[in-house]
């Protein structure tokens, strides 16, 4: 798939669903079925099981929000470019957010929104691997847009209707979202991830700041530098230190 193939690919078939267990479980499907090409985006009303980083749940209310995944044919890129393609997709959500405020938006390492130190999006990229061939990537979004109320065990959540108090068609936006993830697809796959990597660390979160960390039972304090473009994140606790997605936990 060249550069100009990806253009516009994501989203040209945008299936509604009213109600599925996760979106990313359905698009992972309808790929092993062989009924899915690239580009698919599948929309949900209402997810009843949906997922997140980690194992975690991802809850959101039914018809709020943005709630999809697309699915991209990946066999052009290298395996060791998955990070590069997560980057493109937080970029891609905060470049979103960033259309209707003004507020601070930043990328939470290593793929959550942020608006004022409260999330409001999360990216689950689930992949196919077929020996050395990297040969989907199932590419889920949830995206906090018109929800007021969240459950109790949600920590920091924030909507967009929150921050702006405006109201907003989901589906328009959702729409919209493709268009920001053809274009920062469109640069991964010309060969320009450095560019893809460079925005991404203009936007982390806490970049340049001392933040406190949990990994295991050690707590630790340690300068934010940046994230490699294997999605390590780099810490300055008086040495550079490169830390795995998932290893770490943010204490603040």
């Amino acid at each position: 798939m060249s550069a100009a193939s990806i253009n516009n690919v994501i989203g040209k078939r945008f299936i509604e669903l009213l109600s599925v267990d996760s979106t990313n479980n359905y698009a992972m499907q309808q790929v092993k079925n062989g009924t899915a090409i690239n580009g698919d985006v599948y929309f949900a009303f209402e997810q009843t099981a949906g997922k997140g980083q980690l194992s975690k749940k991802w809850l959101s209310a039914s018809g709020d929000n943005i709630v999809m995944s697309a699915v991209l044919h990946t066999s052009e890129l290298l395996i060791n470019q998955q990070f590069i393609l997560n980057m493109a997709a937080a970029l891609s959500a905060m470049e979103l957010f960033n259309k209707y405020t003004n507020e601070q938006i930043k990328i939470k390492w290593p793929n959550d929104i942020y608006c004022n130190d409260r999330k409001a999006a999360g990216i689950l990229i689930e992949n196919i691997i077929r020996g050395k061939k990297w040969q989907f990537a199932i590419i889920g979004f949830g995206i906090n847009i018109n929800q007021m109320v969240f459950s109790d065990t949600l920590k920091n959540p924030v909507s967009l209707q929150q921050i702006t108090g405006k109201n907003y068609n989901v589906i328009k936006l959702a729409k919209q979202l493709c268009s920001l993830l053809n274009k920062n697809l469109k640069q991964l796959f010309s060969g320009n991830s450095n560019l893809v990597l460079k925005n991404y660390n203009e936007h982390l979160y806490k970049r340049n700041e001392i933040v406190k960390f949990k990994q295991g039972s050690i707590v630790f304090s340690g300068l934010v530098k940046e994230v490699n473009d294997s999605g390590r994140l780099i810490v300055e606790t008086g040495v550079e230190n490169a830390f795995e997605s998932g290893s770490l936990e943010w204490i603040h």
